[in-house]
């Protein structure tokens, strides 16, 4: 075997071996990308939580002004009118707090489809790194044994 056969397998080999590594390496950040994105649901889901409790504490006081107001101007708040005000403040209050929770939840669940798709393109991309490493082999070893 001479020298330049022998040099074209020895590159051979390092191109396939680079392939694979970037395959590998495209994997394993995609898995961290994938984990970062899962990270960023549950914080979602958490900030929502959050919110929709200050959400709720500041409608219990919006509705504690309400009823305050009502006792100071005289107003029967239990009859009528007055008392549908407050249920339309709650049923507006409870509305907005739905929507809070609903808006954590959507974001959640599109970070963790997100996920899902990162993971699968680093499990693509590996997958194609050994095809492409293999076909790098075959390639090589075909020209180097054309040369002998």
């Amino acid at each position: 075997m001479g020298f330049a056969p022998g040099m074209m397998l020895a590159g051979t080999a390092l191109g396939a071996f680079g392939e694979y590594q970037a395959g590998q390496d495209q994997s394993a950040m995609a898995e961290y990308n994938a984990k970062v994105q899962e990270r960023e649901a549950q914080a979602a889901e958490q900030k929502a939580m959050i919110e929709s409790r200050r959400q709720a504490a500041e409608a219990a006081r919006q509705m504690s002004t309400l009823r305050a107001r009502m006792g100071a101007s005289g107003v029967i708040s239990t009859t009528g009118a007055p008392l549908e005000i407050q249920a339309e403040q709650a049923r507006q209050s409870e509305l907005e707090n739905a929507m809070i929770g609903y808006e954590g939840v959507t974001e959640a669940q599109r970070l963790r489809s997100g996920a899902a798709q990162t993971r699968y393109a680093g499990k693509v991309a590996k997958q194609a790194s050994r095809i492409k490493a293999g076909t790098t082999l075959l390639t090589g070893f075909g020209k180097a044994y054309g040369e002998f």
